[in-house]
């Protein structure tokens, strides 16, 4: 019976195309998905972080394709949904993972100060860059939408699929100083439920997962004191805020994203799932 049961789990033999495969998060995911017996298409603008993971995949007996691809051109993203459907047929899966914050598009101070405006040292709103702010914006939502536009596509003509999308805790309570990423995942968690509405018909499902603080390499210049390489005071109050009492592991991210892909959650569709040890339930 409990075999039975955990057939619904049972990713074997399917397709899943991951974005940002070559970063911390997305890359054990596309490592982890691989060890279930998953085709895994890792997409990275870093080629070589791309054929990093697809090496280490290999190596270890999965199967994987990896390909540079810059998720806000179109052309790329044809060409590798293309690839993918040449080699292996269409995907079952989409995990859009490719995002990020950047120190341009980030005010240097939680609070605006009226003295602050012609302070060199200070970054506030009135100092932050078009070009700064929705290269970030950009990346993280439109990256999204051109990615989901061009491969679910093909899922169509199977009348099935999952697609799954990277938001953020900061999408529901903007975090202080990132407001085009607290925007964009914003937008990401929005989309997430209009799509799923209009997929619906389709059987295709649609869900995202929204992480809490997870010490990557893009959060680490926020939390880290560079001088010191101690917890900055914004890491203190994460933690603070984090009944659990600790930042996110890669592998906390894994049981819930084989849920949303498989079949265990088949009558699951437009949700945005915190990963993130309490932080969004906690107030004082």
């Amino acid at each position: 019976m409990a075999q039975d049961f955990l057939k619904i789990f049972d990713l074997e033999k399917k397709i899943a195309v991951i974005t940002g495969g070559g970063g911390e998060l997305c890359g054990n995911m596309a490592t982890a998905m691989s060890s279930l017996g998953v085709k895994v298409a890792i997409l990275d603008k870093d080629a070589g972080k791309a054929d990093k993971r697809k090496d280490a995949i290999s190596d270890a007996g999965g199967t994987a394709l990896a390909m540079a691809c810059d998720v806000l051109d179109p052309d790329q993203l044809k060409d590798c949904c293309d690839a993918v459907t040449r080699t292996w047929g269409p995907a079952d899966f989409l995990i859009n993972g490719a995002g990020g914050n950047d120190p341009a598009a980030t005010t240097s101070q939680d609070f605006f100060d009226p003295t602050h405006i012609d302070d060199d040292a200070v970054t506030t709103i009135f100092d932050l860059d078009l070009s700064d702010y929705r290269r970030v914006f950009d990346l993280n939502f439109l990256g999204t939408f051109l990615t989901t536009q061009i491969f679910s596509r093909p899922m169509m003509d199977k009348s099935s699929g999952s697609i799954v999308n990277m938001s953020s805790m900061t999408a529901d309570t903007p975090l202080t100083k990132v407001s085009a990423y607290s925007a964009a995942k914003a937008a990401v968690s929005n989309f997430t439920r209009w799509l799923a509405v209009h997929f619906a018909h389709t059987g295709v499902r649609v869900n995202a997962i929204a992480p809490g603080f997870f010490m990557t390499e893009q959060l680490r210049f926020l939390h880290v004191d560079p001088q010191t390489g101690q917890l900055s005071e914004r890491a203190r109050k994460v933690i603070d805020r984090t009944p659990m009492g600790r930042y996110g592991e890669p592998d906390d991210l894994i049981g819930v994203l084989v849920w949303l892909l498989s079949d265990a959650s088949r009558f699951v569709t437009g949700i945005v799932v915190p990963v993130d040890g309490g932080f969004s339930a906690y107030t004082i």
